[in-house]
């Protein structure tokens, strides 16, 4: 049965990136590749992919604007979903399906496309609302870093009741998962 699953990382004052959209506060931190919640052992379970639009320019921004368009390589071998009202740009090839449908009704596609697998929602924390909201998140595993910003995008804006199902250290990071329980009263 898949599980779906928001996977990410957050400072300590709940914000999975700053307000300009920046991500240098992750990646100054040290992590152990294979240590508790890694990323490889997660995205081993993982069969589609679900992202707002945000998120989707950041991993153009970030992972791709080295090199020319016509290169572009999507990062992930997985079929993916854009949550967006606006027209965006495109990488070459890669299995992305740009939709602005509600989230119930594209979750049972992405449950259908990965095959048993998971489903990952990759960013950001409205989005992930968005399914919690549905009734549609299983987890979120979050990986939380000892900064804090002040402001920023939130990690997950919405009032919910989770269950800690597995807490522990890697690296940097306080690492943990935890069940979804619902919304809080």
């Amino acid at each position: 049965m898949s599980l779906t699953q928001y996977y990410t990382a957050t400072t300590l004052d709940g914000y999975i990136a700053d307000p300009n959209h920046s991500l240098e506060w992750l990646f100054s931190r040290a992590q152990d590749r294979d240590g508790l919640l890694n990323y490889d052992t997660f995205s081993a379970e993982i069969g589609a992919l679900a992202m707002g639009s945000t998120t989707y320019e950041w991993v153009l921004d970030y992972e791709l604007a080295k090199s020319d368009p016509a290169e572009w390589r999507w990062p992930y071998e997985i079929p993916g979903w854009v949550f967006t009202h606006r027209e965006l740009r495109v990488v070459p090839d890669a299995d992305v399906r740009f939709t602005s449908a509600d989230v119930a009704i594209v979750h049972a596609e992405m449950v259908e496309a990965a095959g048993g697998k998971n489903v990952w929602i990759v960013g950001g924390g409205d989005l992930a609302g968005q399914f919690a909201d549905a009734g549609l998140l299983d987890e979120v595993i979050v990986y939380v870093a000892p900064v804090t910003l002040g402001a920023g995008a939130p990690l997950l804006p919405r009032r919910l009741e989770l269950r800690p199902e597995e807490i522990g250290r890697n690296g940097d990071f306080v690492a943990a998962r935890y069940s979804v329980v619902g919304p809080l009263p």
